[in-house]
């Protein structure tokens, strides 16, 4: 697949102010400070589509972004930002949570996970919410640029032997890079798969 044209259409903090339409959408989001902004803008080759930040918990709202003028990506605000609020981690809970289960052109979700770190808690957890109320994801393991490929190879294995833990077949998964641009092609494949199976259910 090949992305030509990338928009940001439009921001909104609760699922009644999204956009109203029918198109298949992706939903990017992690942890803070997990790559995520960057990594949409590699995959759309628009270095300025989604405000990157050095600052934690800088997305804070639900924001859509039009693709070839037929898909979605949206970018969902990061959690497990330590200095948040009690409230604000209610509101993003409320926002989000309100989504996924609201949203019912959502074809997948990309959890955006840091390679360099240990299995987090917040992040396992999410991940098994996710499987527990059947919400299609692909764990996107990021920053692999700064990693060896031997690192890597340990660090995806490590992680994957602790979801053998919890999960009976491993979800989906994949590495990726956002200076590197590793990665690209098999989000965008995805895509184009599920986009297919969609437009074909549609037809």
């Amino acid at each position: 697949m090949q992305i030509t044209k990338a928009v940001f259409t439009q921001s909104a903090a609760v699922l009644e102010k999204c956009p109203l339409t029918q198109l298949p959408e992706y939903a990017f989001i992690g942890r803070s400070n997990v790559g995520k902004s960057s990594l949409i803008n590699m995959l759309t080759g628009k270095k300025g589509l989604a405000k990157t930040s050095g600052e934690p918990g800088k997305t804070r709202l639900i924001n859509h972004f039009l693709i070839n003028e037929s898909w979605f990506i949206v970018d969902l605000p990061g959690y497990g930002y330590a200095r948040a609020s009690h409230k604000a981690r209610e509101e993003w809970e409320k926002m989000v949570y309100s989504y996924f289960s609201g949203r019912k052109n959502l074809m997948n979700t990309f959890v955006l996970v840091d390679l360099r770190l240990e299995p987090q808690r917040i992040d396992l957890e999410f991940i098994n919410w996710l499987g527990e109320s059947e919400i299609p994801f692909v764990i996107v393991f990021t920053k692999a640029d700064k990693l060896t490929k031997n690192q890597i190879v340990s660090n995806v294995s490590s992680y994957i032997a602790r979801l053998k833990e919890e999960w009976d077949e491993v979800p989906p998964f994949l590495v990726s890079s956002a200076t590197s641009g590793q990665g690209k092609h098999e989000i965008l494949s995805h895509i184009d798969e599920a986009n297919t199976f969609y437009n074909n259910q549609n037809i």
